[in-house]
């Protein structure tokens, strides 16, 4: 089919209401819009490039956390969560009462993610893999009791109440079906859609199906990552797009509405290849500024410790994956007294890696601000 003659669907009556049932997707998708060639090509450039970066850093893993520590929280900021990077790096029992079901939530995303990346493995991307990541992810927070890991058995719809809905999605009983041909068009190695396009579709259309009471939003975007691995165009899970659609909000849901209700698939793909364009790009920069602060820490400050520096190269590759950390918690990863990992922290402040976080005499912590920052642009 071409893109251009994309029908996104019907809308069917149901007992007061209608819900929209879309068309199935696996088939072959034919693109020949010269401005979406266009984005597809640049997008496979910078991914290709991105993917390059990655597999050149040593240790990458340790930036990697970090990657994901962003993504959880940016991709829980889009569904409401007030929890902000700063505070999904501490630990929950220096997390206020009231602050504690956002970062829960963000925690538990971050399990999901590390949990789905490890299942890839052993599993293809696949309908399974999905309501597995979905258990993690709704498991012990608010969403635990609108049965995590399972396809709905019920309606949903996005909006107040069901009679002011802004969108409702498929009737429950259309669900399996959907989502298998879902699983389908992303393993259909005889289709030879481009991968950027076969995800961009597939995004769209399990946003469409909303298959589950909750967490529909976080997991479609942790799909998109995990397309990515699963087909080797990424060989590390650094690229996420919940940051660009945070920042487009409102035109992530207008044109995710407009493919539906206009039949304008074009408009959704080019958005979404802009996103990867974007992403990509900024997700390069994060590496290359991470690699001159390392050269700068690990060359030209580490060294000048002494007989602290081994201790010290431990400890800054430990803030590659939290960059804010406590004497307590550098006590047990180095096994020393607490005399001694405050004179490293000494040592640490006085060439500008570390600097206190909290203001207090007592129960201080310490943040890698430079580090940090990189992440926070």
């Amino acid at each position: 089919m071409r893109i251009e003659d994309f029908k996104a669907g019907k809308y069917i009556d149901q007992y007061q209401y209608k819900s929209f049932l879309p068309e199935k997707i696996d088939h072959e998708w034919i693109i020949s819009t010269p401005d979406i060639n266009s984005l597809l090509s640049e997008a496979n450039r910078l991914i290709g490039e991105l993917n390059a970066f990655s597999q050149l850093i040593p240790d990458v893993d340790y930036f990697i956390k970090m990657h994901i520590t962003k993504e959880a929280t940016t991709s829980s900021k889009i569904e409401g969560t007030k929890t902000n990077i700063e505070d999904a790096l501490i630990k929950k029992e220096d997390i206020s009462p009231e602050k504690r079901d956002d970062w829960n939530e963000v925690q538990n995303y971050i399990n999901a993610i590390n949990f789905s990346i490890a299942e890839l493995e052993k599993l293809p991307i696949s309908n399974r893999l999905i309501r597995n990541t979905h258990k993690v992810l709704l498991q012990g927070v608010r969403g635990e009791k609108k049965n995590p890991g399972e396809f709905r058995k019920s309606q949903n719809w996005i909006g107040a109440t069901l009679k002011d809905a802004i969108y409702i999605p498929p009737h429950q009983s259309e669900v399996l079906d959907l989502m298998t041909d879902l699983e389908l068009f992303l393993n259909d190695h005889k289709i030879l859609t481009p991968h950027l396009i076969r995800i961009a579709i597939a995004h769209y259309q399990f946003e469409t199906i909303h298959p589950f009471l909750d967490g529909n939003g976080r997991i479609g975007r942790l799909m998109i990552t995990l397309y990515l691995v699963s087909n080797g165009i990424l060989n590390k899970p650094s690229l996420y797009l919940s940051d660009f659609f945070e920042k487009n909000r409102i035109n992530y849901f207008d044109n995710l509405m407009i493919a539906r209700t206009k039949n304008n698939l074009s408009q959704w793909i080019k958005f979404f290849l802009v996103g990867i364009i974007e992403t990509a790009s900024s997700s390069i920069n994060v590496f290359k500024k991470i690699i001159i602060l390392r050269e700068k820490i690990e060359i030209g400050k580490i060294p000048k410790m002494g007989s602290k520096a081994k201790r010290g190269l431990i400890l800054v590759k430990s803030l590659y994956q939290n960059p804010i950390i406590d004497s307590n918690s550098i006590c047990d990863l180095l096994d020393i007294a607490p005399s001694t990992a405050n004179r490293l922290i000494v040592d640490f402040q006085k060439e500008g890696i570390l600097e206190e976080l909290t203001g207090f005499k007592r129960n201080r912590k310490y943040i890698f601000r430079e580090y940090f920052d990189i992440f926070q642009k």
